[in-house]
C-alpha cells in the first residue's frame, strides 16, 4: 500500500511540519526580544558602610580583691558569680594575732596617758611655787619638757594603736564596690599573704561596661577626619557604635567611644580605643568578647547587589543595559559593603542605570536582554 495515500500519514506529516515552523518562529521571536533576565534600575539611597573591630569587655569598675594582712583564711561569705554590694563582707582572716597586738597597743596608750597625767600634775603643782618665787624657773622648764615628752609618747602610742586597729579591721575583707564575684582560687584553711601574686578574687561592677578595641592608624585618621569634616554633608560617621556579641547578635544598647590610648603602638601600628555601653540587665560580664561595629553613613549612595557582580582577577564587573537592552560588561569601583550590597563609586555607575541581577553566566557583552522586571534597589538601612 502506498504510504503517501494513507490519510493518517498525510495528517502526521502536516502536523510535524506545522510544529517545526511554529518552533522556528518562536526561536526567532525570542532571539528578537532578547534573553529574558531580571533587571533593576539603580537609584541614590542612604546606606551604612560597616567597620568591624575585635573587642574585649570589662566592667567599668573591675577590682582585684587582695588581703592587706597575712593570715589563715577562716571564712568565705560569698560564692563565685554572686552579686555583692559595697561594704558587704567577703572573706575573714584569722584575727586573733591582730586582736592581741591591738590590746597590747591599747595598754601602751593607757600607760602613756598615766605618764601624761603625772607630768600635767607636776606642772600644776609647781606653778604656784614659781609665781611666789620659791623655786627657779629652770625647774619649771624641766617639768614642762617632761610634759611635752609624755604628750608625744601618748600620741605615738595612739598612732600605733590606730595602726593595730586598722590591721584588725583588715582581717574582714569587704567589697569596695557593687559587683559580681569572680573565681575564688583559695579555700578555707589556706594561708593568704599581701605578697600573693594571685588575688583572692576579682569584683566587677557591670552596670556599665567598657569595650576595648584597636584599629589601624589609617582607619583612625579616616574617622577623625570624617568626624571633624563639617563642610561635607554627603557622608558622616555615626556617633553611636554597636556591639556584635559572640552569638552574632547585635547588643540591644548602643554605645559611644569615650576615650583612646592617646598614642599609636609602634609595634602594631594601631591605637586602642574604648567604647562605653549601658548594661542594665547585666547580660555582659568582664571577660566577654565581641566586635565593635562602626558605621559611616552615606546620604546618597548607589547600591549594587553582590549577586549582580562578577570577578575577573581582582576586579568587579556588572552587566549594564543600554537603551536597546544590549548588555555591556562594565568595571565598577566599590567603596565598601552595606548589608548584601556594594556601595559603588558614582564614577562607575549613575542613578537610573539598569543592571542585570542574575543569570550572569549566560551573558556576554553584546547580547540582547529582555528585562523580566524593573525595580529600584531599596535602602539597606
Amino acid at each position: 500500500m502506498n504510504y503517501l495515500n494513507n490519510p493518517n500519514a498525510k495528517f502526521a506529516i502536516l502536523l510535524a511540519l506545522c510544529l517545526t515552523i511554529f518552533a522556528s518562529c518562536r526561536e526567532e521571536e525570542v532571539e528578537d526580544e532578547g534573553l529574558p533576565l531580571p533587571v533593576i534600575s539603580l537609584q541614590e539611597t542612604s546606606a551604612a558602610k560597616n567597620f568591624e573591630y575585635i573587642g574585649s569587655i570589662e566592667g567599668v569598675e573591675s577590682v582585684e580583691i587582695r588581703p592587706q594582712v597575712d593570715g589563715i583564711l577562716e571564712e568565705i561569705y560569698v560564692d563565685e558569680g554572686e552579686f555583692v554590694e559595697k561594704g558587704q563582707p567577703l572573706f575573714k582572716i584569722n584575727s586573733q594575732p591582730y586582736m592581741e597586738d591591738y590590746k597590747n597597743a591599747m595598754a601602751n596608750v593607757n600607760l602613756e596617758k598615766a605618764k601624761l597625767e603625772k607630768a600635767q600634775s607636776d606642772v600644776e603643782r609647781l606653778q604656784p611655787l614659781i609665781d611666789n618665787e620659791v623655786i627657779s624657773e629652770v625647774r619649771m622648764k624641766s617639768v614642762k619638757a617632761d610634759y611635752q615628752v609624755a604628750l608625744s609618747s601618748l600620741q605615738q602610742a595612739q598612732a600605733q594603736a590606730a595602726n593595730m586597729r586598722i590591721n584588725l579591721d583588715f582581717t574582714t575583707i569587704k567589697a569596695p564596690v557593687n559587683g559580681f564575684m569572680g573565681r575564688i582560687p583559695k579555700s578555707i584553711g589556706n594561708v593568704v599573704k599581701k605578697t600573693d601574686s594571685e588575688p583572692l578574687t576579682n569584683l566587677s561592677n557591670v552596670n556599665d561596661i567598657y569595650v576595648y578595641f584597636s584599629m589601624s592608624e589609617s582607619d583612625y585618621l579616616y574617622f577623625e577626619r570624617a568626624k571633624n569634616d563639617t563642610l561635607s554633608k554627603k557622608n558622616k560617621v555615626n556617633d553611636q557604635v554597636k556591639l556584635v556579641l559572640a552569638d552574632a547578635s547585635i547588643y540591644e544598647h548602643g554605645g559611644k567611644i569615650d576615650a583612646n590610648s592617646g598614642q599609636i603602638d609602634r609595634s602594631t601600628g594601631s591605637i586602642t580605643l574604648r567604647a562605653k555601653f549601658n548594661n542594665p540587665d547585666t547580660l555582659l560580664r568582664s571577660g566577654n568578647t565581641g566586635k565593635i561595629l562602626m558605621e559611616e553613613i552615606y546620604q546618597s549612595a548607589i547600591l549594587v547587589p553582590q549577586s549582580a557582580t562578577t570577578f575577573i582577577q581582582d576586579k568587579k564587573f556588572v552587566f549594564i543595559l543600554d537603551e536597546n537592552n544590549i548588555a555591556q560588561r562594565r568595571e565598577i569601583i566599590t567603596k565598601g559593603r552595606s548589608g548584601d550590597n556594594y556601595i559603588v563609586d558614582s564614577k562607575s555607575l549613575s542613578p537610573k542605570d539598569r543592571i542585570v541581577v542574575s543569570g550572569l553566566d549566560k551573558l556576554a557583552s553584546g547580547i540582547k536582554v529582555k528585562p523580566l522586571q524593573r525595580g529600584q534597589l531599596t535602602s539597606s538601612l
